[in-house]
């Protein structure tokens, strides 16, 4: 049975792979992001593919835009079957007591109220309806701190306790609840935690061959077609050559 996959932070990375890969699956997505541009370049390509897609060009932090396009959904978009709480971000990688307090800001409000509201808003229906997917993207940087880390780190290990939290929830219902885990992905990811510094962002994956937003789609996937009674609770996705968080041999 074909679903309807709400996706946030779609126009790249994670967020990316896993429209093209719920779309290649036959199912409907719903592409929620900053850039509506890029979210109507991406509507186009899916669609001239033959897939079914809705844009919604938000905020995850703007609470009052969130529930607006939300509740104005079509009818025929409003059951909503997984959601994939996917956006995101890093900022700097400073010593804890040199942070910048705007980026910690946008970090929580996003990372953890933005999944928060997102979850606020369809979880509902869901129960409702006897049937749904949460698909939380954390991080293996919410097992463990590293060095500069420290506020992204906790918002992901907040993740990580909200997706178990909301599990024991909805235990007594149909719905599943996933955590995936990535460990280093090539994406924007970078670029935007150093500002746009290319060169920065590239070191990080010198040596070393990082997944990609497809690898992590495929384990997202996965995890929304596996049999009713089979839950997959939490993944830890690493590249090959990566043992932790902190821990990648580069050859």
């Amino acid at each position: 049975m074909n679903k309807i996959v709400l996706i946030t932070g779609a126009t790249s990375g994670i967020g990316l792979g896993c429209a093209k890969k719920f779309a290649e699956n036959g199912d409907k997505v719903i592409l929620t992001g900053r850039n509506e541009q890029r979210l109507a370049e991406i509507e186009r390509e899916l669609t001239e593919k033959g897939a079914q897609v809705l844009m919604l060009a938000f905020d995850v932090r703007d609470r009052e835009k969130a529930k607006q396009l939300m509740a104005e959904l079509p009818e025929e978009w409003r059951e909503i079957d997984v959601l994939v709480n996917n956006a995101g971000l890093a900022l700097g990688l400073e010593p804890e007591y040199e942070g910048d307090l705007d980026e910690w800001e946008t970090m929580i409000d996003t990372n953890i109220k933005g999944l928060l509201l997102m979850t606020k808003l369809v979880v509902p229906g869901m129960v409702e309806r006897g049937r749904g997917h949460i698909i939380n993207v954390g991080s293996v940087a919410g097992d463990a701190a590293y060095a500069g880390g420290n506020v992204y780190c906790a918002t992901k290990a907040a993740v990580k306790a909200l997706t178990d939290g909301l599990r024991i929830d909805v235990a007594d219902t149909p719905i599943r609840v996933t955590n995936l885990k990535p460990g280093l992905v090539e994406t924007n990811f970078s670029n935007i935690r150093f500002h746009g510094d290319t060169d920065r962002a590239a070191k990080l994956y010198t040596g070393i061959k990082p997944l990609t937003g497809d690898d992590i789609a495929d384990v997202a996937v996965y995890a929304a077609n596996a049999p009713a009674h089979v839950q997959i609770a939490e993944v830890l996705i690493l590249a090959t050559h990566q043992a932790s968080g902190s821990v990648i041999v580069r050859k």
